[in-house]
């Protein structure tokens, strides 16, 4: 029934727990997993610079690869064929054009993601993949209930 899944991903436990039922998902259905994160190098993306990163955009290109690998090698030790990729832009846009490009069949993505101040409405991006994509997506709960001081930000 599922060929390829699309496992978004921005580093968050939310995104983490998706990430786990997707490649359970995966692995039942012997499909091909997809990771990715969007980089919003936006103007009112994450402006931290860590380490010896010499700009914005760098630094969140290399976070969201770090976020992407993880998923990627723990989908690799479930003995699934998978890809990763860091996306640039608006991360609901970003994602539903990359669903298509692959043909997705399913997007498996969690409930709230990282936030922030572009991020104003809790679980923006997962709303607007929901209502806006035309590929069915499996929203994820992490189960803990509980609200980080992350989720508030």
């Amino acid at each position: 029934m599922f060929e390829t899944i699309l496992i978004p991903t921005d580093g968050s436990d939310h995104a983490e727990a998706a990430a786990e039922t997707g490649i359970e998902l995966a692995t039942v259905h012997d499909a091909t997993v997809h990771v990715a994160c969007v980089a919003d190098t936006g103007p009112l993306g994450d402006l931290r610079l860590p380490g010896d990163a010499t700009s914005a955009e760098d630094a969140m290109r290399g976070r969201a690869q770090e976020h992407v690998d993880a998923i990627v090698d723990r989908a690799e030790a479930a003995g699934l064929e998978v890809t990763g990729t860091v996306l640039e832009g608006p991360p609901e846009d970003e994602l539903l054009e990359y669903a298509r490009e692959i043909d997705a069949d399913v997007i498996v993505m969690g409930t709230r993601g990282r936030g922030g101040v572009h991020r104003l409405a809790m679980g923006s991006v997962t709303d607007h993949v929901v209502r806006f994509g035309e590929i069915p997506v499996l929203v994820a709960n992490s189960g803990s209930g509980a609200h980080s001081d992350e989720d508030a930000s």
